[in-house]
């Protein structure tokens, strides 16, 4: 599970999050890359974008799921 007081500083503010034990696998940035992009200095994937609609929250539920790692996070 994600930790939140771990949280990679690139975040976009909002319910979605990813956490420093990113292991840089691409999975979030395909199945949601409207919301997620890689960092190519720290070499992980960050929330660029919180989810605008519906299709967009579902492909972020989508990607914690099946992060291999859990290094995505969301609050409330």
């Amino acid at each position: 599970m994600a930790d939140r007081d771990r949280k990679v500083e690139q975040n976009s503010p909002g319910r979605f999050y990813v956490d420093d034990t990113c292991i840089d696998c691409d999975l979030c940035r395909e199945t949601a890359p409207a919301s997620f992009a890689r960092d190519d200095r720290g070499r992980r994937s960050y929330v660029q974008a919180q989810p605008r609609d519906e299709l967009e929250q579902a492909a972020c539920l989508a990607a914690l799921e099946e992060c291999p790692v859990e290094a995505i996070g969301q609050d409330g």
